[in-house]
């Protein structure tokens, strides 16, 4: 099947669902978007109502006759097990290879810490800067910034976390948001960026040095 047209991705995991107004914001804003489903990330999509475009993985966890039907509806990639990457992550560095600059990751979040962990690191690949990339799930988006500024749409009451991923990030200012920062520092360890509130529809964070995970709430937290 041939790969739509389209600048913006949804890639399905193989975690928990976690539907939620955050999850439908993502599937609302691109409705058009070409879907890839991370191996048994398949069955995630079906929950979903999303069309397979895209099947990347071992095939480990993908049903026998959700891989059979797939194989006749959907371009169909199919990596050995012993492999250096995460179906997520082919999933990831295909989006970005083929050319998309919008990508939502859907159903990333389960009961395994170390999967959880190593899904939100994913969006640190070389291959995935200056894309506009977010992990969503619930009420929560979350996205990784490095040096620059970034807008937070939401409302007032919103929570948006700002957690250092880099040992230090420096020179970090925030804009509408009760707690300020004001050219500050955070260090990796303490939890200094957490749980800040909205004060309108847009706040604004920016960073000197380092990499920050930012995670918006939809209401209090």
């Amino acid at each position: 099947m041939e790969t739509p047209k389209s600048l913006k991705a949804l890639v399905v995991a193989n975690g928990d669902p976690q539907d939620g107004p955050m999850v439908r914001r993502a599937l609302e804003t691109a409705p058009d978007a070409w879907v890839i489903a991370a191996d048994g990330g398949a069955r995630q999509a079906a929950y979903f109502g999303l069309t397979v475009h895209t099947l990347i993985g071992d095939m480990d966890s993908v049903e026998p006759p959700e891989l059979e039907r797939l194989t006749h509806s959907a371009e169909v990639l199919r990596h050995p097990p012993e492999k250096d990457e995460t179906d997520l992550e082919l999933a990831l560095l295909l989006a970005a290879e083929r050319g998309a600059r919008w990508i939502r990751v859907l159903a990333a979040l389960g009961d395994r810490l170390d999967q959880t962990l190593g899904n939100i690191y994913l969006m640190a690949l070389p291959e995935l800067r200056g894309l506009d990339v977010r992990l969503v799930a619930g009420k929560q988006e979350a996205w990784l910034m490095r040096e620059g500024q970034s807008v937070v749409r939401g409302a007032a009451g919103d929570t948006v976390s700002i957690i250092p991923l880099s040992g230090e990030a420096r020179g970090i200012r925030t804009e509408n948001l009760y707690y300020p920062l004001r050219d500050e520092t955070l260090r990796f360890g303490p939890a200094r960026g957490i749980s800040n509130v909205m004060q309108s529809a847009e706040a604004q964070i920016s960073v000197r040095e380092g990499i920050v995970l930012v995670v918006h709430t939809i209401g209090r937290a």
